[in-house]
């Protein structure tokens, strides 16, 4: 095998060398690295030995295929770096990396590590505080010996590289291949539908612990680009645009009280009823304001389509009427989509002559709201670098202080106000004790001491979230402004790793999130939300409600005038209130895995017209008359047009 040159001996050596048959070594160390490779990740994804073994044994076909991605990876290095132990070193580095990235994020927030969660860039920042304990650094530091191991070995293993020649036409073959497995070329398609994979979309963590974290991170690059709905088209859109333009009301304003009332939406971190758990007490109510609202105001729970984490998600389906349900699950649209202006309840409220806010106490930059909130059409952003000497409880500014600067804007404008807050203070993890020891509210029951630590810090800061939109009611109450307040959370907190707080007091039977029933689905994704008004508003309890539909349900509760798409929004949510990625509900309370043979049709329209108005020509706007995503952005903004179809 003239191919390989052993480079750095004597020519007596090389000779010696080729005798001991380095040729067969290289060959045989190409073939047996990647299947160590892949036992490795799946090892530290898995966590024990007999887990991954029982999972390589299942199908040898699954294995082998996500042998084979790894070889083209290690193969490529291998082209690219010319030195076999080096490139063996750091394809073990970046594998175990991602391996440790999926292993934590699903521990976490139920999530494995996506392709487009290379992007996040700073954002990956934050799960730094998440990782720190005993039992995740020994994990950690175990990897990173056996990855300085393998780098050691290169002391007595010569360099073994390929020729140029060699490592021109291998890299090039490994890049086609790699290539085609994330475009789902045709050959590929093929050989995984030949090995009988089953791509399991709607469910990614079982779809990463059917198919291997290779394989499956493969198979979502083609996720990137949101395809075109198969109906979508210029006729079918402007016949969807006549149905809607009669749903569209008259009204512009409170039609009882003729006023334009100040509207202001506050997401409120992570919170949450923590007195639903179950076998679980309190030395007193932490949440006596939201208790009192349900019974006094119109209240109900969200359907949120996130869990421990991911409030931009939350954020974009509340404020643009949109839904994570057709998009890549994991995707991120603050980061990935919204590249242009797009319209929202911002944009929405501005066309009325409001002033629209944005308030949230932590960095600007953070999942690109400084750049996505211009694009909504917002006047103005307040985020943590604006708040002069704020009052901190922990290590993020306090709820309280939000609240403040809520009033503080409100009076600073003539116009009627809408505002979108976001809250930092009771952001996780909550085993930090960042209170003290010394918590107010005392937490009793089925929990080990760490649990229970975890619980009482959280329920602290959910105690002074109720107390800060108490100090908003008695503002309000005091001056009379018309107002309306629509406060709830963006996602449960995430009580320790693998759910331990929910699993220990019994709200879910386990910590397998893909062996949950429907019912504990819809637990783990329901959020409490209230409104609160001094308009004279009817009390309403709404038992599930999807974010998506959060804004046209309050403009229809303040009988204003809805966009075309809002329209079919409410229209939609009267049949299915309740729609995520893996769980819909109609409006009898049934609970689906996947949409209903009786609201396909109405769910896929839904789809249209959000790919029209993200990434299809925008037919809705010329049909309905209605302002185009350019026309409502910030007049700086100047827009971008529509965006690429098919992207």
């Amino acid at each position: 095998m003239r191919s390989l040159v052993v480079q750095g001996q004597p020519k007596s050596s090389r000779s010696k060398l080729a005798r001991m048959g380095w040729n067969s070594f290289i060959v045989a160390a190409m073939i047996g690295i990647p299947l160590l490779l892949v036992f490795g990740m799946e090892l530290i994804g898995r966590g024990t030995v007999h887990e991954t073994w029982t999972w390589l044994t299942a199908d040898w076909k699954l294995f082998g295929l996500n042998a084979l991605i790894v070889f083209l990876v290690f193969a490529l290095i291998y082209c690219i770096i010319g030195s076999l132990v080096l490139s063996a070193g750091i394809s073990a580095l970046l594998l175990s990396i991602v391996s440790l990235i999926s292993y934590f994020k699903v521990k976490l927030i139920g999530e494995p590590f996506f392709p487009w969660d290379i992007f996040l860039n700073k954002e990956s920042m934050n799960i730094l505080p998440l990782v720190t304990t005993r039992t995740a650094l020994v994990r950690i530091g175990l990897v990173f010996a056996v990855v300085a191991v393998i780098f050691l070995l290169r002391l007595w293993v010569p360099r073994l590289a390929l020729r140029p020649l060699t490592r021109v036409i291998l890299g090039a073959l490994c890049v086609f291949a790699l290539y085609s497995f994330g475009v789902r070329a045709a050959w590929t398609g093929t050989l995984l539908d030949r090995a009988g994979v089953n791509e399991i979309v709607w469910n990614q963590q079982e779809n990463y612990g059917t198919n291997g974290l290779s394989l499956a991170f493969a198979m979502n690059v083609k996720n990137t680009i949101v395809p075109k709905p198969p109906g979508y088209s210029e006729p079918t859109m402007a016949s969807l645009a006549e149905s809607l333009n009669e749903m569209v009301g008259t009204s512009t304003a409170n039609a009882a009280s003729g006023v334009k009332p100040n509207v202001i939406f506050i997401m409120n971190e992570a919170f949450w009823d923590p007195t639903l758990l179950p076998n679980v007490t309190f030395s007193e109510d932490p949440v006596p304001t939201v208790h009192r609202l349900q019974q006094e105001s119109t209240s109900g729970y969200l359907l949120s389509p996130q869990f421990g984490g991911g409030t931009s998600n939350v954020e974009f389906e509340v404020l643009t009427g949109q839904s994570m349900s057709f998009l890549p699950a994991g995707s991120v649209p603050y980061q990935q989509y919204i590249s242009k202006p797009i319209p929202s309840m911002a944009s929405y409220f501005k066309g009325l002559g409001y002033k629209s806010a944005a308030i949230h106490s932590y960095e600007g930059w953070f999942w690109n709201r400084e750049a996505v909130y211009k694009h909504m059409g917002f006047d103005s952003f307040l985020s943590k670098d604006g708040f002069r000497n704020p009052e901190y409880r922990g290590d993020f500014i306090a709820d309280d202080e939000v609240s403040r600067s809520i009033i503080k804007e409100v009076e600073a404008n003539d116009n009627p106000t809408f505002i979108y807050a976001v809250t930092m203070q009771n952001h996780g993890p909550y085993d930090d004790h960042r209170y003290g020891s010394d918590n107010p509210v005392k937490v009793q029951g089925a929990l080990d001491d760490t649990a229970r630590d975890t619980l009482e810090t959280y329920v602290h800061g959910a105690r002074d979230a109720d107390r800060s939109l108490q100090l908003l009611i008695d503002h309000f109450e005091k001056s009379g402004e018309p107002t309306v307040i629509v406060f709830y959370g963006d996602h449960l907190p995430m009580l320790g790793y693998d759910y331990d707080v929910y699993v220990q007091s019994g709200f879910i039977h386990t910590a397998k999130s893909d062996q949950w029933s429907l019912e504990e689905l819809k637990r783990m994704h329901s959020v409490p939300f209230v409104m609160w008004s001094n308009l004279d508003l009817p009390q309403e309890e709404v038992p599930v409600l999807s974010n998506s539909f959060l804004s046209a349900y309050v403009l229809d509760r303040l009988q204003m005038e809805k966009p075309a798409a809002l329209a079919y929004n409410a229209e939609l949510s009267k049949k299915t209130p309740g729609l995520l990625r893996n769980l819909v509900i109609d409006s009898d309370g049934q609970m689906y895995s996947s949409v209903p043979a009786s609201a396909a049709a109405d769910v896929e329209k839904y789809r249209e017209l959000q790919y029209d108005e993200m990434f299809g020509k925008q037919y809705l706007a010329k049909y309905t008359g209605a302002p185009s995503a350019a026309s409502t952005a910030n007049p700086e903004e100047g827009g971008t047009g529509p965006g690429t179809e098919g992207h």
